[in-house]
């Protein structure tokens, strides 16, 4: 590994790419502050999640198998998604523990896989953002993230250095929104009965901006909260980090 500016491939994320390619951009400016040198492989897809949690072990394995083979070259691979970085560094070893050939090179990839702030704080050491952002955001704390990952602490205490930023605390930050991946069409009425709790948290902070670290969540709250009107913008953490919230509206409002 280079001990001056290590090579970080950027695992950008379906939803990423579909819906929100500013967390990809915002994700890249942060990591270039952190000095490292940056990379995304062109040939990256799915991270094989859906297919894993339905139980398709055969589609996952030839997904994560291209994965393995893109992302194994470089120092670190970065994703802002614990949900995608959990998948890569949890997930992918079990699913070639039978294969003597991918086996060892799913395990290095696990190990120096990390989701996008934790690499910030944990790995490079990132003590603060030059970034501000005038408002009172809340935080959700997304279930990989939080339970796979251990992520935390590490979002709050790099909100802490924006200037501007004030944090307030929801009732009860670790409560699945209900998206789930697939779990919210499996079951879509429990899905939407934790989101409704999910916003009356957030509604009850009195914050004008909601955060996390995983879109999927975000589109689920974000739809939500609009469809019951409220003014709560909701957006990426890395997008308020990385100072670019001028450049893009809120997660499901009109572009400005």
């Amino acid at each position: 590994m280079s001990q001056t500016r290590p090579r970080v491939a950027l695992f950008v994320t379906c939803l990423v790419d579909l819906y929100r390619p500013t967390v990809g951009f915002a994700a890249i400016k942060l990591l270039e502050a952190a000095g490292c040198e940056v990379v995304v492989p062109d040939r990256q897809t799915c991270c094989g999640q859906p297919a894993y949690n339905s139980g398709d072990r055969a589609t996952a394995t030839e997904l994560a198998r291209a994965i393995v083979d893109d992302f194994l070259p470089y120092d670190y691979t970065v994703a802002p998604s614990g949900s995608c970085a959990g998948m890569i560094s949890h997930h992918f070893p079990a699913l070639f523990a039978d294969d003597p050939h991918y086996r060892g090179k799913a395990e290095a990839l696990a190990a120096k896989t990390h989701e996008l702030v934790s690499f910030l704080a944990d790995v490079r050491g990132m003590q603060g953002v030059a970034a501000q952002y005038d408002g009172v955001v809340t935080y959700h704390d997304s279930c990989s993230g939080l339970r796979e990952l251990k992520v935390k602490a590490q979002p709050r205490r790099l909100l802490g250095s924006v200037a501007g930023l004030a944090l307030r605390e929801m009732g009860d930050s670790e409560l699945c929104c209900g998206f789930g991946g697939t779990f919210c069409v499996k079951y879509p009425e429990i899905s939407t009965r934790m989101v409704e709790d999910k916003t009356k948290d957030i509604t009850a902070t009195g914050a004008d901006t909601l955060l996390a670290g995983d879109l999927g969540c975000l589109l689920n709250m974000a739809g939500k909260l609009a469809r019951e009107g409220s003014p709560v913008q909701v957006r990426h953490v890395a997008e308020v980090l990385a100072g670019v919230t001028e450049e893009v509206a809120p997660i499901g409002m009109a572009p400005r």
